[in-house]
């Protein structure tokens, strides 16, 4: 792959207003709290927020820093989005991202989502990606999904350059150890890891807390406190172990946390330098939150 992602990455998601409104001075704090704190990595999509999210990272960073973002789905008025694999809407979906983001090119181009659409992928939506990357309009190209054995699928057949799981490679969510992640070994395909936190549940387990985009159920919750308890005799924020977790992989490139404030910001940076102590991984092997086999290279 030609571009090198940082190891920490920022996720514009929640700046995009997800779940919750931002204000623009709030996303500026948040974009500019990420640079002070040495993050260099922005993704984004235009889904995030109706093109919300791409516009306030490209009045803040109109140039520098490494950009992934996403397509396949095309914006429409009234906060509509409409599918298009073609050559033509893939295209349309980068031009619209480019002006949002005031910038001639993106380091990362995902395919977003692209789960029911293996047959326009196929046929249009890689081709149209590679030749996108071949003009220089893009440095990487590769898939952006949450469910790993469409992923999987995609990986085996394209070999892409870069791919983005998002929230199934976690203390809580091994799913992609079995097939994803050694396959993205064998064929040399980065791997980003998003959703470290599970939709909040691994920053902070209360009840109320967020599960895979859903709210939690009460044995996951307590598997959650177990986790954090387990941590606590270490003296380890379960932020941080969580956070840090990924990285046992060698598929895994890079981490992105999404964040909606400064603060947020600032304590995933304290947490992604956190060092963990050897014997906790081991104690959370032993406790089923960490695979066995990441411990034994």
């Amino acid at each position: 792959m030609s571009v090198a992602l940082p190891r920490l990455g920022l996720g514009t998601a929640p700046i995009g207003n997800l779940f919750a409104e931002v204000s623009e001075p709030d996303a500026a704090a948040t974009l500019a709290a990420a640079v002070a704190e040495g993050m260099t990595y922005f993704d984004t999509a235009p889904r995030y927020g109706h093109g919300v999210a791409e516009d306030r990272l490209g009045r803040a960073l109109p140039d520098g820093g490494v950009i992934s973002t996403k397509a396949g789905w095309l914006l429409r008025p009234g906060e509509r989005v409409v599918t298009d694999w073609s050559e033509r809407g893939l295209r349309e979906s980068l031009e619209s991202s480019l002006r949002r983001l005031r910038r001639p090119a993106v380091d990362v181009l995902f395919l977003h989502d692209p789960d029911d659409f293996r047959e326009e992928v196929r046929r249009t939506g890689y081709p149209a990606a590679r030749r996108i990357r071949e003009e220089g309009l893009a440095g990487a190209i590769g898939f952006g999904m949450n469910h790993c054995e469409p992923l999987a699928a995609y990986v085996a057949e394209f070999e892409p350059d870069v791919v983005l799981i998002a929230g199934r490679f976690s203390l809580l969510d091994h799913d992609a150890l079995t097939t994803l992640l050694p396959l993205c070994v064998r064929t040399g395909t980065t791997v980003v890891v998003g959703g470290v936190f599970n939709t909040g549940l691994l920053a902070d387990p209360k009840p109320g807390a967020m599960f895979h985009y859903r709210e939690t159920p009460p044995d996951v919750l307590a598997r959650a406190r177990r986790c954090r308890e387990v941590c606590a005799e270490f003296g380890v924020p379960l932020a941080a172990a969580a956070l840090r977790f990924p990285y046992l992989h060698p598929a895994v490139g890079s981490v992105v946390v999404g964040c909606r404030s400064a603060e947020e910001v600032r304590a995933n940076a304290a947490a992604a330098r956190t060092e963990i102590p050897p014997e906790l991984w081991h104690r959370l092997a032993a406790e089923g939150f960490v695979p066995p086999e990441l411990l034994e290279a």
